[in-house]
């Protein structure tokens, strides 16, 4: 006798979080992802300086809004091999010296 319930050869689809988590990185991984993170930090007071060097990688530096951009003045720094990487590592690390 044959069972009344289909048989599918393909893996079950992955849970509602996985699909929700994926789609937010596909948004943030993106130069609209960039522009939403450096509109998003300039509301908390930082600015987003954004660099290319060549094929070696990116470098994205947030600055409080208002102050000179140096080196020293920097308060948040990420170095990755893609812009979106970079800035949101720079994001993160001005957030949590922020928070200190």
């Amino acid at each position: 006798m044959a069972s009344s319930s289909p048989r599918s050869d393909s893996p079950p689809s992955p849970p509602s979080y996985d699909r929700a988590l994926w789609g937010l990185r596909k948004w943030l991984d993106s130069w609209t992802g960039i522009g939403r993170v450096a509109v998003g930090m300039h509301r908390q007071g930082y600015d987003l300086q954004l660099t290319q060097y060549d094929d070696r990688g990116w470098r994205a530096t947030f600055y409080t809004t208002g102050t000179e951009h140096s080196p020293t003045s920097a308060t948040g720094t990420g170095w990755e091999r893609t812009p979106w990487h970079a800035t949101q590592r720079a994001a993160w690390e001005a957030l949590r010296r922020g928070s200190d």
